[in-house]
């Protein structure tokens, strides 16, 4: 066997594999004196077919697979041994006149070569890392929802403005009949809240649907109906009120902040609002990573300049695809895919220069720690080493979550290195601000 490569241009070449007899033929011959042995042909005993019409039968077929087998194991490892950086797959270069009788087979496939690039990790535009801040009034937010999260139901005879309305919805013709609770201050509509204020148990309101909640979502939830059809209605329905309640806050005591962290972890609302500051700040840094590395992703595919070769990815992509595609819609393929390709081999760049590696061990301890944060959403803030070394194993033993844990962490390395050498300036927001500049 003979493999030999011409290069066309930087990006594109061609990989001729000569086939001969000798590379092929003992391999072939065991095959069919294998068949020999097992074939059941009518008018010979089992075993005693003529080799010559097991030739005859099988002989091209058994050729084929074997030929295409040396092509797949040769080929794979001329690309490794010559260290050759392809993307897609080598394409064979169709002849319809190809002769399975030669002495000598000639193969040639097509390469599109990964193309030759730096990347600066010391970028010319500062990028701005987000640094999100617990302001004042979010954390007397979140102190109010947690009072009134553990706080008491007190009954009263007429709704206020505060309260919470529970009752049923009604339509007829539109198939609604749900009972819910209405909390007043999620209502958006002021005709609502003033038909609202002032009635007793037993009394019934006509209420529009359309602008009745300040979240939309709500009034699926509240009518009892599917989220589209509650997009589109726009409809009065009855509100017969069964019950009112007043929800009195919870006192910030000892007893509410042993409730909220264990014993004597918080001893008074200056050590809360701090710890409440503390861990929204902790959730707030990972959506700022987050668009830290999606803003260096943009910024290297936009500044990155490098060629590919369009051409046979093209090919490539209709000769490959679950369907055949007409070489213009390939051509709309490649042109969807094109900048994701362009930042995989950004990333690998930037991986291969930085030698950044996922090892076992260190892929454990990340996944330990993302099972630690999944049991404490659950109330176990403290599991014992014993138990996540256990639930880790099982996890890594699932190809397809070792996969999803390593470019994770593959991200965070990604994200530590961008933070270390990237030219980035700090911007301090509140989080409504974040919120604001980065969707608007």
């Amino acid at each position: 066997m003979n493999i030999t490569k011409e290069q066309i241009d930087d990006l594109n070449a061609v990989v001729k594999v000569a086939i001969t007899k000798e590379d092929y033929q003992d391999k072939v011959d065991t095959i069919l004196k294998d068949y020999k042995k097992q074939a059941n042909i009518p008018g010979f005993r089992k075993g005693q077919v003529p080799m010559g019409l097991i030739k005859k039968q099988y002989g091209k077929a058994v050729l084929v697979d074997e030929v295409n087998k040396l092509l797949q194991d040769n080929l794979n490892k001329y690309l490794t041994e010559e260290k050759l950086d392809v993307l897609g797959n080598p394409l064979p270069k169709q002849r319809d006149d190809f002769d399975w009788d030669k002495e000598e087979l000639d193969f040639e496939f097509e390469l599109g070569l990964a193309p030759d690039f730096e990347v600066s990790l010391k970028t010319k535009k500062a990028i701005t890392h987000y640094k999100i801040v617990a302001d004042k009034k979010m954390i007397t937010e979140q102190v109010e929802r947690i009072q009134k999260q553990y706080g008491k139901l007190v009954s009263k005879d007429e709704v206020g403005k505060k309260d919470e309305v529970s009752g049923k919805f009604t339509n007829e013709e539109e198939g609604i009949d749900n009972q819910t609770l209405i909390e007043m201050d999620s209502l958006k509509s002021k005709k609502a809240i003033d038909s609202l204020v002032g009635k007793k148990v037993g009394d019934v309101v006509t209420l529009k649907t359309k602008g009745l909640f300040k979240e939309d979502h709500l009034l699926s939830s509240a009518l009892g109906i599917a989220k589209d059809k509650a997009d589109d209605l726009n409809t009065e329905v009855t509100f017969t009120i069964t019950e009112i309640n007043e929800r009195e806050p919870a006192e910030l005591n000892q007893e509410l902040f042993d409730k909220l962290f264990g014993k004597d972890v918080i001893k008074s609302e200056k050590e809360l609002r701090e710890r409440i500051a503390e861990d929204s700040e902790k959730q707030f840094e990972q959506q700022a990573d987050q668009k830290l590395l999606n803003d260096v992703t943009e910024y290297f595919i936009e500044n990155t300049k490098f060629d590919l070769p369009a051409g046979f990815l093209t090919k490539w992509i209709q000769m490959t695809g679950e369907k055949e595609l007409t070489e213009e819609e390939a051509s709309e393929e490649y042109k969807k895919s094109e900048k994701g390709l362009r930042y995989q081999l950004i990333e690998g760049k930037i991986i291969k220069d930085n030698d950044l590696q996922v090892q076992f061990d260190e892929l454990k301890e990340f996944a330990k720690g993302f099972i630690k944060s999944q049991m404490a959403q659950f109330g176990q803030m403290d599991p014992k080493e014993e138990e996540l070394d256990n639930i880790a194993a099982r996890v890594l033993g699932n190809q397809d979550e070792v996969r999803r844990l390593s470019e994770q962490l593959m991200s965070q390395k990604l994200l530590n290195l961008y933070k270390e050498k990237a030219n980035l300036k700090t911007k301090e927001v509140t989080y409504e601000n974040f919120v604001k500049e980065v969707y608007g």
